[in-house]
């Protein structure tokens, strides 16, 4: 019996071609396994194996969407496998939408079974789940070895249509479908064990999982502004014209410290957006639109604020996971706080 076929799609990263410098390369294909196709391999044993690899620039890819996509399915169908595995991507936000965005193509252009990974938090989950299989994987490529021990097994009962079972057995997202089973015991005896367990700090697992949202409380309100260093921070991806930081306009995996001392304007010679998720004109005609230095500095010489922090912090929120967004304004906030800024004024779009 012959093996099953697969190829898979990789990032320049985990190709070991480069980081962020070399994000811009074009698709290209390589016979065999390259990075974490060999332990796939190890994990399929004599049942698959990984023929082909398509490896291509997270950044080539975010901004050719639809031409890579093109180019990736023709590259993957003159192999013709019988499955298409991307990733994992774990929490790379734009290789996470690159990896969902692929695997449909592929699914839908070639009509074989796909399959990716990514941690939850990754903006390509919440984008992709209902319409491919997803596996939850840790948070960084430090989970290689636990992602590759749940994708393998469901990537072979996918490859053979077999039947696939619930999220919480396979290690899939869940992904809205439903299906009757029969329990052995009736609902109202599994609510009871479940509220007894809770009475008595017990471990229980709900039926019907809640959104987990993260609330935070708000500070008290600053009692004296007149004397107050206020700092401006945006989501809005206001940068020095060029963008000489390459903060990504989706998925961004940095942000930008950027100092306006003596800067009364941001004016179009000077300043711009790299945001990717909403029309830029308004905002390259005139970046106080979106961090308003302007109405700040009127603000400082009237005496309504103390004065306006001498540094301005800049992200892109299109598609940037949670987890990185926290661990920005960790950053930035304890530097902020060490400069003695009283309060924030954090702009979107």
């Amino acid at each position: 019996m012959s093996k099953i076929k697969i190829v898979q799609y990789i990032n320049q990263f985990f190709a070991q071609i480069g980081g962020e410098e070399k994000a811009d390369i074009k698709p290209e294909l390589r016979e065999g396994v390259v990075g974490p196709g060999l332990a796939f391999n190890q994990a399929f044993g004599d049942e698959a194996e990984i023929v082909a690899t398509v490896i291509c620039g997270d950044s080539y890819f975010g901004e050719n969407i639809e031409k890579a996509s093109a180019e990736v399915i023709e590259m993957v169908k003159s192999v013709n496998p019988d499955m298409f595995i991307a990733g994992p991507a774990f929490n790379a936000g734009r290789y996470g939408v690159a990896c969902g965005t692929i695997s449909k193509a592929v699914k839908d252009a070639l009509n074989i079974p796909v399959l990716t990974g990514m941690y939850v938090e990754n903006p390509g989950a919440d984008m992709f789940k209902k319409d491919i299989y997803i596996v939850s994987t840790k948070n960084s490529a430090a989970g290689m070895r636990d992602a590759i021990k749940k994708m393998a097994p469901l990537a072979l009962k996918l490859a053979k249509g077999e039947p696939i079972g619930a999220s919480c057995v396979e290690g899939y997202m869940p992904n809205g479908v439903r299906v009757n089973l029969f329990e052995k015991e009736c609902g109202a005896a599994r609510a009871v064990k479940m509220l007894v367990a809770k009475l008595n700090n017990k471990p229980f697992e709900t039926e019907f999982p809640m959104p987990d949202f993260d609330r935070v409380d708000p500070n008290p309100a600053v009692k004296d502004m007149a004397h107050a260093t206020v700092a401006l921070c945006t989501s809005g991806g206001i940068v020095p014209h060029g963008n000489p930081d390459r903060i990504e306009s989706s998925s961004a995996s940095k942000y930008g410290e950027y100092d306006i001392t003596g800067v009364e304007d941001l004016d179009a010679a000077g300043w711009e957006t790299a945001h990717g998720g909403y029309d830029p004109v308004y905002a390259n005609e005139d970046a106080d639109r979106v961090l308003p230095v302007d109405v700040m500095r009127e603000f400082e010489k009237a005496g309504k604020i103390g004065k306006l922090y001498n540094k301005f912090y800049t992200t892109v929120g299109n598609g940037t996971a949670v987890l990185s967004s926290k661990k920005f304004a960790e950053e930035y906030a304890a530097k902020m706080k060490a400069d003695g800024v009283d309060c924030v004024i954090m702009t979107s779009t």
